[in-house]
């Protein structure tokens, strides 16, 4: 979870970039925007790697899925980020609605990464001895 809360918070920071560069009319470095989407996709595959050991952990542990709020907190968060890279695959000139939806989506998922986070703080304390 550690690597996917950093990847959010380069993806910020780089995004804030972007968006500043565009905005001031600026030329920005040619590396940055392939960084943003290599961390958009690093993202992607962090969280669908979190929701398969959740499912399988849990299954292995409860047989059974759906006993706390972290899977609905977990499944809101995979659902963001599949918005969010959807959406900014979608960003063009001919598009203006994309880039809104990304960036609002993005703003979202801070709110499922902090809710996502204190629920599984508490999953986390039942396996601790």
């Amino acid at each position: 979870m550690g690597l996917s809360l950093l990847a959010y918070l380069l993806l910020a920071v780089t995004g804030i970039w972007l968006f500043g560069a565009r905005q001031m009319r600026q030329q920005r470095p040619s590396w940055l925007r392939p960084l943003h989407y290599i961390i958009g996709g690093g993202l992607v595959g962090l969280v669908l790697i979190l929701l398969a050991i959740g499912v399988v952990g849990t299954l292995g542990q409860y047989g059974t899925l759906g006993h706390t709020s972290h899977l609905v907190a977990g499944l809101t968060v995979v659902g963001l980020v599949a918005l969010s890279a959807g959406s900014a695959a979608q960003i063009s000139a001919e598009k203006p609605w994309a880039r809104a939806l990304h960036i609002g989506t993005n703003l979202t998922l801070f709110a499922g990464l902090l809710w996502v986070s204190l629920t599984g703080w508490n999953v986390v304390q039942k396996y601790l001895p």
